[in-house]
């Protein structure tokens, strides 16, 4: 089964603001294929790549010639924009190379967190009233249209940089101007207290629930990559019957905006058990201490065996 993958590359890194943690990513994921003795490369994107997926170079070649791979397969493993949104998925679709994950649309689309909400709003899908925003906004109509509290948060950035709540309506501001450094449309969002669930999704099939527990305000940065006091729990303990529901309400969260292969759906049920999408993640990290290797897990499936199911996806 191994050798069928052929020459396998592990895009990751790049320029995004998830950079660091896109090579941890990476990192693990190529030592994961080389102890199963798959042939596979890492690239870091942030450096001319197209030359390494190719036999010939490309700024010589492109116009006159029709490239050939020389790569089988690529997993990726790029978080954030210029690897997560469908671009370099365009190109590895020009240069016919097979890839992991969700095509041009589904990435593109789950990127987008204001337009995934508005997709799902048009599917009858439950997620928290959100709008675009900008500094010159009028921040009382937002808290009023919206009621406090709000996150406010970058609409093209992933793993909750840039994001913040907003529990009164004089710290929009500062808060907008915060998003909107990154260089992106801003979005605002009615906060939903409750508890954050995730769902892993892998090639059709969502894994047991991981509900996450944090002291902080909310799941930010912080929490997730550096603060010790942060829990996971998996398997949830839910009665069967609402676990099997939130499952498929997050299988059809993904499906809905053309995402495939595998990824993740975060969550939140409010206080009366009332689930509300948050969004879609298409290269959620894969760390050893990541949360779908950890979902995973609890379904009986190691590192290993993860990497190369998804791999085998492509």
């Amino acid at each position: 089964m191994k050798n069928k993958f052929g020459k396998v590359a592990v895009l990751m890194g790049g320029n995004s603001a998830e950079r660091d943690i896109s090579l941890q990513t990476g990192q693990a994921i190529l030592a994961a294929l080389l102890r199963q003795n798959v042939e596979a490369i890492g690239i870091d994107t942030a450096h001319q790549f197209i030359t390494e997926l190719t036999e010939t170079p490309f700024e010589v070649q492109v116009f006159d010639k029709k490239l050939e791979p020389r790569i089988d397969r690529v997993f990726i493993a790029l978080h954030g924009r210029g690897g997560e949104d469908g671009t370099v998925q365009g190109l590895l679709e020009q240069l016919g190379i097979p890839y992991t994950g969700s095509g041009v649309l589904g990435s593109a689309l789950a990127m987008d967190k204001f337009r995934t909400k508005d997709l799902w709003q048009g599917k009858g899908l439950p997620t928290p009233i959100s709008t675009l925003v900008t500094p010159k906004s009028d921040f009382n109509q937002i808290a009023k249209q919206l009621v406090l509290p709000i996150m406010i948060k970058p609409a093209l950035e992933g793993s909750s940089v840039g994001m913040t709540k907003v529990n009164h309506v004089d710290e929009l501001a500062d808060a907008v101007s915060t998003a909107a450094q990154f260089n992106c449309e801003v979005m605002a969002e009615h906060y939903i207290k409750g508890v954050e669930y995730t769902a892993a999704i892998l090639h059709n099939t969502a894994l047991p629930l991981i509900r996450l527990e944090t002291p902080r305000d909310f799941y930010d940065f912080t929490a997730k990559y550096s603060e010790s006091s942060t829990s996971y729990i998996c398997p949830v303990a839910l009665p069967h019957a609402q676990e099997k529901a939130l499952q498929e309400l997050a299988m059809q969260a993904f499906l809905s905006i053309g995402a495939s292969g595998w990824g993740r759906v975060d969550f939140i049920t409010d206080e009366t058990g009332q689930p509300w999408l948050i969004e879609v993640n298409t290269v959620p990290g894969m760390t050893d201490h990541s949360l779908v290797p950890m979902a995973a897990k609890v379904a009986g499936i190691n590192f290993d065996e993860l990497v190369l199911r998804i791999l085998a996806t492509a």
